[in-house]
């Protein structure tokens, strides 16, 4: 069984590498995304179609600077590089079920 912080660890790769394929296949089908404005990503497309532009623009990295895990729980604090002027600092929770992730909260 894969453990959950190496899935995450996978996603983290194809982000920081604008691989969206890669980045996709981590995802579970169904998965929700719960953003810190409130607004929800449902499904792996619905993903796909919002990190596409960003991937194919290649401006986005994400560095890990905290990890905390709990049985299906991965929560990142990380720094979000080239999607404002400045670093963005966030926390985001992803759940890993069978394998694929199929749920993220971001904190803040």
């Amino acid at each position: 069984m894969t453990e959950p912080r190496d899935v995450v660890e996978r996603q983290l790769a194809a982000y920081n590498s604008h691989d969206i394929d890669a980045f996709a296949a981590t995802y579970a089908e169904d998965v929700t995304v719960r953003r810190a404005d409130g607004s929800l990503l449902q499904g792996r497309q619905a993903l796909r179609d919002r990190y596409a532009g960003q991937f194919a623009a290649g401006r986005c990295r994400a560095e890990i600077v905290g990890r905390l895990t709990e049985g299906d729980w991965v929560v990142d604090q990380e720094i979000a590089h080239g999607l404002a002027d400045t670093p963005v600092r966030v926390l985001v929770a992803y759940r890993v079920r069978n394998g694929l992730i199929d749920r993220v909260d971001f904190l803040g």
